[in-house]
């Protein structure tokens, strides 16, 4: 998957239109700098770079490599809620949730390319885990580590255990929301950010069984969260379930483009890549159905 990423990019609109500058650099190296990490030295690194009084300790060249804080921070909102534990009888395992922790470290591992910080929220009816941005190997590694324990559980956070994401989203920071969007509250805390002017696209997830309805005869529905059932036959269910659908998604497009929120859909069986560059390639365009 790294070799996919390679050639994608992750901007901010705010950010270009704001210092006219197409990408932003974040990563430099110098004195006066707050330390990193050290590295080994490479061919082509400029000698003052060189720590020599580790070198004189160990008798090997290391790089002290020093990282300015970026000008932007990303921060990705992962929803855990029941219903992101859906998956498609064809893959099973691969749900919603399991997607999502893939595209959140898809995007780590290009902001880390970038020199940008990035940081995680994760929501479910038990409140939030915040990860802070920041940008290192350790903090990837952290990042993915938090996320090998996530599963999802629960309904969508009240709202009295949202304040965090008030309180430490920042007025530049690109917020990137990874949830199927169904819960009424996912939307409300997209818009709500939006309109207090903070950058945020969206990426609905959705599974194979959403899109095509490939059931056939008798089958039993249960809704994740509720636990709910409804007996039906998949074949006369399927024009009306593809239309009620379709409405419900042409809504909710509608109402992210009219909060200005870029948006894009992944379904469990399309490449995990692919809703990233929908959003973030050259146009960075939303996406219309």
């Amino acid at each position: 998957m790294r070799a996919r990423l390679k050639d994608l990019q992750l901007r901010s609109r705010r950010a270009v239109g704001l210092h006219g500058i197409g990408m932003h650099h974040s990563r430099s190296r110098g004195a006066g700098l707050e330390f990193a990490q050290y590295r080994a030295y490479e061919p082509g690194d400029e000698l003052r770079q060189v720590d020599w009084k580790l070198y004189a300790r160990s008798d090997r060249f290391f790089v002290r490599e020093a990282e300015r804080e970026s000008p932007l921070a990303i921060w990705l909102l992962v929803d855990a809620t029941a219903s992101m534990a859906q998956d498609d009888a064809a893959r099973p395992g691969w749900s919603r949730l399991a997607a999502a922790k893939g595209l959140a470290a898809c995007v780590a591992e290009v902001a880390l390319r970038q020199g940008d910080r990035f940081g995680l929220v994760v929501l479910r009816g038990d409140g939030l885990r915040v990860t802070a941005p920041a940008s290192s190997v350790r903090q990837r590694d952290r990042l993915l580590l938090e996320l090998h324990g996530v599963h999802a559980h629960g309904s969508w956070p009240d709202v009295t255990r949202l304040r965090p994401l008030w309180e430490r989203i920042g007025a530049g920071d690109l917020v990137l929301l990874l949830s199927d969007l169904f819960e009424e509250g996912a939307v409300d805390v997209a818009t709500r950010l939006a309109g207090a002017r903070r950058e945020v696209v969206a990426i609905q997830m959705l599974t194979a069984g959403e899109r095509d309805f490939p059931f056939e005869g008798g089958h039993r529905f249960v809704d994740p969260e509720s636990g709910e059932e409804l007996l039906g036959d998949g074949a006369a269910m399927r024009a009306d379930f593809l239309a009620r659908f379709g409405d419900a998604r042409r809504a909710l497009h509608a109402r992210l483009d009219a909060a200005g929120i870029r948006h894009a859909t992944y379904v469990l069986d399309e490449p995990l890549d692919q809703p990233l560059r929908q959003l973030f390639g050259r146009r960075g365009g939303a996406e219309h159905p």
